[in-house]
């Protein structure tokens, strides 16, 4: 990251290159002025020195499969066999992160935190209670999105953004909804969203991945550029670690931050609009946190070299909310320590495969079975 032409890869590798391409790569190297064999040879080489964790073609995960925020309440003598045990044996939790905040703040006995989803046809409360009794949970909350602001994680491009800084318009609402699709196009997002190898960053990229789905190139780029169509494709990223050092050392970030907003019923949007505009936030949603987090109801992430300057960041968000008119109830920060990220897998017939290795009849965790 300490590179010059690594930095300037990055700063749109991260998060800039939004849908479907056949050569994302191509698009890359247009949008940082270079020729696409550098960017290839200085991608593939970022991946194999463990300066980039992952390349892949992200979904839109919302739109594929149920999904919520979840903080788990396990007793401090399990906390960190619990976060083992989601991070390695649950395909289903993505981000997995041990969070703190201020002593009296409300739910500061919620120290384990993830996202997580399952698959279409199946119960997302049921499988939360699973996971808690497998890993001695007392309580959870389910968060469910009820409306996106903000989502796109590009730590190079927001190193050095300013606390306040801010687009002139109010970031866009996204409401998720759980998209059907067919056996084909199941079939194609499966060889679509998997982990790119080194040897595949090459001309033709998706020509491995087309054969995987048994499909002719051109048959795998249009029904590629269907599912954009269809709301859940999302960016092709290059993803760094979000906290931990790289192979070389380098750090993308030492701080992330998740931001509790309470406002009045019937503000959430503009709330949410607000907050998502601020340029260092990554995600920002409208999630129901209830009664033990003070009736929290906006939520939003942030990333940064020093608390300092995440702490200002918050308080010049704070500041625009009241400048905007938005009240505000309640306000808090969980600060991140110990994380792990990973996509969370979507595909029904994973979630059989899941429920058929952990003795569990899948017929009994459906959406709307009886148990």
């Amino acid at each position: 990251m300490s590179d010059p032409l690594n930095s300037r890869i990055l700063a749109v590798s991260e998060d800039c290159i939004i849908g479907f391409h056949r050569d994302p790569f191509d698009v890359i190297a247009a949008a940082a002025g270079l020729d696409v064999e550098t960017v290839r040879d200085h991608i593939r080489a970022m991946l194999e020195g463990g300066t980039v964790r992952r390349v892949r073609q992200t979904l839109l995960a919302s739109n594929l499969a149920p999904g919520a925020l979840a903080a788990w309440y396990v007793p401090s003598d399990r906390l960190q066999q619990a976060f083992d045990d989601l991070f390695v044996s649950d395909p289903f939790s993505g981000h997995v992160v041990i969070r703190s905040s201020e002593p009296g703040a409300a739910g500061t006995e919620y120290r384990l935190w993830t996202t997580l989803k399952v698959p279409q046809g199946f119960s997302l409360e049921r499988h939360a209670a699973v996971i808690a009794r497998r890993i001695g949970a007392t309580d959870h909350r389910l968060m469910r999105a009820k409306a996106l602001f903000a989502l796109g994680v590009g730590h190079t491009r927001r190193r050095g953004v300013l606390p306040g800084c801010r687009s002139d318009a109010p970031g866009e609402v996204m409401y998720p909804t759980v998209t059907t699709l067919s056996p084909r196009e199941w079939r194609v997002l499966e060889a679509l969203k998997h982990e790119f190898e080194p040897a595949e960053i090459a001309p033709e990229p998706w020509a491995g991945r087309a054969a995987e789905a048994h499909e002719t190139i051109e048959g795998f780029c249009q029904v590629a550029s269907g599912l954009e169509a269809k709301a859940v494709i999302g960016r092709f990223s290059t993803f760094l670690e979000h906290v931990k050092p790289t192979a070389g050392g380098e750090r993308a970030t030492r701080y992330n931050a998740l931001f509790h907003w309470a406002v009045p019923p019937g503000s959430e949007i503009a709330a949410g609009r607000e907050v998502g505009r601020h340029d260092v936030i990554t995600h920002a949603y409208w999630r129901e946190a209830g009664p033990n987090f003070r009736n929290v109801n906006v939520m939003a992430v942030a990333h940064g070299m020093e608390k300092e300057t995440v702490a200002a960041h918050k308080a010049a968000i704070d500041a625009h909310l009241t400048e905007a008119g938005v009240p505000v109830t309640y306000t808090n920060v969980f600060w991140g320590g110990r994380s792990e990220i990973k996509p969370s897998e979507v595909l029904p017939g994973a979630y059989e495969r899941w429920c058929a290795a952990n003795g569990i009849d899948p017929e009994q965790m459906r959406e709307g079975e009886s148990q």
